[in-house]
């Protein structure tokens, strides 16, 4: 087996979805719709492929470090694009390309109707080459290429249906946050290459404990802090962490097939697999890990709060995503990357399954999204019923299945450590248990079981206003007419439905020995000195002496409190949701104060409106009307201008025609210059 990887093969892993993009996007006329894709999936089959004759390879010892291609150099400075594949980066290659050609094939089905068809696969490609340049890059450059063009995709999906202004709303939200967050990021990178001269990961790295001895400059604040936590602010917004969350709900606004791929199996990804490519620098500072920590910590409890009173079955299932973000956060803080990152992958399929499963719902509901509408949905839509329970049984954490083991690895990782923030990190991860089991299942008794509430001329009006432009155009009904019964959805959608469920309920037993106490990442990486097990921290040692297998795993965790909570959060929703539906209106009615503080989303919304939105617009107006219009416009550009006219008017009369005048001046100027020069040879 070679031990170095095939730099040609693994250019064409991002190169053939990006040809497939072109052609549909470019030429999505001459295509057509089956033309568009078939290229699209054809190009992400083709690196789907590709990654996993790579993470074969690599797992045989193989792997890869080197520049693709020098753009620029700059005295010492190298700007180039070149990948760095090892186990952490074939992982994320897998989880990408597999969920993204299952998301290419469901939009076959949910976007059959569209206009916007070619352009919808031609994005959503685009998309998979973004994300598989910032997984692949072993350089700064190429990563926060890869950071922005995934920033810039998800603002054109999000607001996709452009004609809508709430999908126009959401894709600039989602666009401000994120350039927040990214300012973060950009200050870190920049640290990083002010103190190290180099923005290639291996070179950095050999340099991180030189950087972990120096101060930043004019404070006594440790160097490597404030870079890392700069790094994490980017992370923040990008993978949608408490306060720059506000962004992930709204953009629900767009198609559910990329609510699948980009804000649940991704995207939101990218800045968990960041930190975790980063480890050998956060592992420096302390002080960068409890933030994380705690930040994490807020998001997975406060964020699930809010997925108990949504009615929108898309939202109930973003907020889930913020909450499991949180997770996969706690883990990075308290220097688990592994189980981060086996957290990032199982979620990757049960979470897009779930949303998968939620796009088949709305399509059967004829695009109403409303659960208060719905009930009894398991008779008409079998397969999406079994696939949207096996999503759910997995992301409560349910014993063999595979979140079980990533989340419970989280919550005994949070348990051993002994940073600052741990002891809060892990009620808040604890008590989330209870509070994922009851959305979740709120959602799936809302949806799936009890009393059918469609069809009905007093439901609720809340729908997925999907194929607007046509909506526009002639009035056209949401929701199921009285008298209609839901369908199941075609082969295209239920196909992938069917093959997310597999992995969202085995891959948690395989992968466990292997990704968390195996060999797995220790294991073709690039360059040996990377601490990517936590070196300096005991979680991932103090989970090694617990582990027994997975089946001894599973049967152990029965006598545990997360189980008991987990169950607890069961039987509550199904008592509340499926025998008493007037006690969760009673608690709503008598505790209205909370419910309104969780309906407005803490208040996060108003408070960006008041303090920055209507902050920053006055800010700006004082700069327009002082510094545009008073200095440049006022003082450069028209006092210069009338600096000139001026002047000009004052030598105009000397400029008079008469001879004389001229002749009495040149003896006014030779008067003094005679002076001038007498003056000057008595001295």
């Amino acid at each position: 087996m070679a031990s170095t990887l095939n730099p040609n093969l693994l250019l064409a892993i991002p190169l053939a979805p990006l040809v497939g993009s072109m052609i549909a996007g470019l030429f999505g006329k001459q295509v057509g719709r089956a033309g568009a894709h078939t290229v699209t999936i054809l190009g992400v089959l083709v690196a789907f492929v590709l990654s996993v004759m790579t993470f074969i390879d690599v797992l045989n010892g193989a792997s890869f470090n080197a520049t693709v291609y020098e753009w620029a150099r700059i005295g010492e400075l190298k700007l180039e694009i070149g990948f760095l594949v090892d186990t952490l980066t074939v992982t994320m290659m897998c989880v990408v390309t597999s969920v993204s050609l299952m998301v290419h094939i469901y939009t076959i089905g949910y976007m059959a109707e569209d206009p916007g068809y070619q352009r919808f696969f031609s994005y959503i490609s685009l998309f998979t080459f973004s994300m598989l340049m910032l997984v692949m890059s072993n350089n700064f450059l190429q990563l926060f290429f890869g950071w922005e063009a995934v920033g810039l995709v998800s603002y054109l999906l999000i607001g996709f249906w452009y004609t809508r202004p709430t999908a126009i709303y959401a894709n600039m939200k989602a666009f401000l946050v994120n350039r927040v967050g990214d300012f973060g990021f950009l200050l870190g990178i920049g640290l990083i290459l002010a103190f190290t001269g180099t923005l290639n990961y291996s070179e950095v790295f050999a340099k991180a404990n030189d950087v972990a001895a120096l101060s930043f400059p004019g404070t006594d604040w440790r160097l490597i802090t404030v870079a890392c936590i700069c790094l994490f602010i980017g992370a923040m917004g990008k993978s949608a962490q408490f306060p720059l969350h506000v962004w992930l709900p709204d953009s629900m606004e767009g198609p559910t097939p990329i609510s699948a791929l980009i804000h649940a199996a991704t995207m939101v990804t990218a800045g968990i697999f960041m930190v975790s490519r980063m480890s050998p620098l956060f592992e420096l500072s302390d002080t960068a890990l409890s933030f994380i920590t705690i930040i994490g910590a807020i998001t997975a409890l406060f964020m699930g709060f809010l997925g108990m009173i949504q009615n929108d079955i898309k939202r109930v299932v973003a907020y889930s995503t913020l909450s499991q973000l949180g997770y996969m956060t706690v883990a990075l803080g308290v220097s688990a990357y592994p189980v981060a990152i086996f957290h990032l992958m199982t979620h990757a399929f049960f979470k897009a399954l779930l949303f998968l499963g939620a796009g088949s719902v709305i399509m059967g509901m004829h695009h109403d999204q409303d659960m208060r509408n719905m009930g009894g949905l398991w008779k008409y839509m079998p397969i999406t019923w079994i696939t949207s329970l096996l999503g759910s049984l997995a992301l409560i954490g349910t014993p063999f299945f595979s979140g079980f083991y990533s989340k419970d690895s989280i919550i005994e990782a949070v348990a051993a450590s002994h940073l600052p923030g741990s002891g809060f990190a892990y009620f808040a991860v604890v008590a989330s248990v209870f509070v994922t089991a009851f959305y979740s299942f709120r959602m799936y008794f809302l949806v799936f079981h009890g009393k059918e509430r469609f069809g009905q001329a007093h439901a609720h009006d809340h729908h997925d206003a999907h194929h607007e432009e046509e909506e526009d155009s002639h009035d056209e009904h949401h929701g199921l007419a009285p008298g209609q019964k839901p369908h199941e959805s075609p082969a295209v959608v239920t196909i992938p439905l069917i093959l997310l469920a597999i992995p969202s309920v085995i891959i948690g037993a395989i992968a466990i020995a292997p990704m968390l106490f195996g060999e797995f990442f220790k294991q073709g990486v690039a360059f040996k000195d990377v601490i990517f097990v936590g070196e300096n921290h005991p979680a991932m040692e103090e989970l090694g002496h617990e582990f027994h297998g997975w089946v001894a795993m599973a049967l152990h965790s029965f006598g545990t409190l997360p189980i008991a909570l987990s169950a607890l959060g069961i039987i509550l929703a199904a008592f509340f949701y499926l025998k008493r539906p007037d006690i969760p209106e009673a608690l709503k009615n008598r505790f209205s104060g909370v419910y309104n503080l969780l309906d407005n989303k803490y208040y996060m919304d108003k408070i960006n409106e008041v303090v920055f939105a209507k902050g920053a617009l006055k800010i700006g107006r004082g700069l327009w009307k002082a510094g545009d219009q008073g200095l440049i416009d006022g003082a450069v550009v028209n006092g210069s201008a009338r600096l000139v006219g001026w002047f000009a008017g004052v030598i105009r009369f000397a400029q008079s025609g008469y001879i004389y005048h001229y002749a009495f001046a040149m003896i006014i100027g030779m008067l003094g210059l005679l002076t001038l020069f007498v003056t000057l040879n008595g001295k």
